[in-house]
């Protein structure tokens, strides 16, 4: 049996990020539907100032998003409100969603007026620091983007619903830059891969297939993922790096094959996905290759 009709491995780890541009938590079992894994990204803050969606992109700003911590206090469930979430400060203090001072401890702590909210603005945008990779670390280009390009709309997603990331471009990375440590908090995914063949960056040639996920999901994987600055930053016990996206920066890039198709994107890792058939997904579920649904 060859690769294309076999197995393509397991999943290690499943990962939700209530809030976005704050960590996450790793689940044992996770809803995927059409607009991705039910809960992720379901909340995000609002920059009252500006009108854009908080993101650790713009590091200056909100570096301190990714220092927080998020989960919800039950499991989400198709067809049902949105459970409270449980925000964990970087001092430790928890906070709850449905408490009334939320947003005033936030804006304190960010040091910004933001609205928590999982009502998506019309048109949403973020700014984002788009500085030379190879530069100084401190070296700010800011851009005004839009989110959600090649997602559902109504969803507080960067781009697609779905992030794929497998263990072997993590061993791939850590191997070109030894000190870094290539973690998967680092490249926020949902699904982190172990591949049943192959090293290095495999996700690159695995774009524009599908994958039979456990007995009921099947994703396409639909373009490469740029990496930013978030990979660099501290968060919980791992310190800030710029090594981190200078590696992934001198070693990987990939063609689009959906979103643009044959423009190479510098800095990738990893590959962004959408739901072809939703379902309920367990950790260490198995994957296949799947014949590929039309685009």
């Amino acid at each position: 049996m060859n690769a294309k009709e076999g197995s393509a491995g397991a999943v290690v780890s499943l990962w939700r990020y209530p809030v976005k541009s704050m960590q996450g938590e790793e689940l044992e079992e996770a809803v995927l539907t059409g607009r991705g894994m039910l809960g992720d990204r379901a909340y995000a803050l609002i920059d009252r100032e500006t009108g854009h969606v908080a993101s650790a992109k713009h590091p200056r700003k909100w570096s301190k998003l990714i220092e927080c911590r998020a989960a919800f206090e039950a499991p989400p469930q198709p067809g049902e409100p949105l459970p409270p979430v449980r925000i964990t400060l970087p001092d430790g203090t928890e906070l709850c969603s449905t408490q009334p001072d939320v947003e005033q401890v936030l804006s304190r702590v960010l040091g910004r007026e933001v609205t928590l909210t999982s009502t998506v603005p019309e048109a949403p945008t973020r700014e984002a620091n788009r500085a030379p990779i190879d530069g100084s670390p401190d070296e700010e280009l800011i851009r005004s983007e839009s989110l959600a390009l090649a997602a559902p709309t109504g969803t507080f997603f960067d781009h697609a619903p779905l992030h794929v990331l497998t263990t072997a471009t993590l061993a791939r990375l850590s191997e070109l830059y030894p000190s870094g440590r290539f973690e998967p908090r680092r490249f926020r995914p949902n699904l982190l891969i172990g591949p049943s063949e192959g090293e290095g960056f495999v996700e690159n040639g695995w774009l524009g297939r599908s994958l039979q996920v456990g007995p009921d999901v099947r994703m396409r994987l639909i373009d490469p993922s740029p990496r930013c600055v978030i990979t660099t930053l501290a968060q919980g016990d791992l310190p800030r790096d710029p090594g981190i996206l200078r590696t992934v920066g001198a070693h990987v890039s990939a063609a689009s094959v959906t979103f643009a198709p044959g423009v190479v994107f510098p800095a990738v890792a990893g590959a962004y996905a959408t739901v072809l058939h939703g379902g309920r997904l367990r950790k260490d579920a198995a994957l296949h290759w799947a014949a590929s649904a039309p685009r």
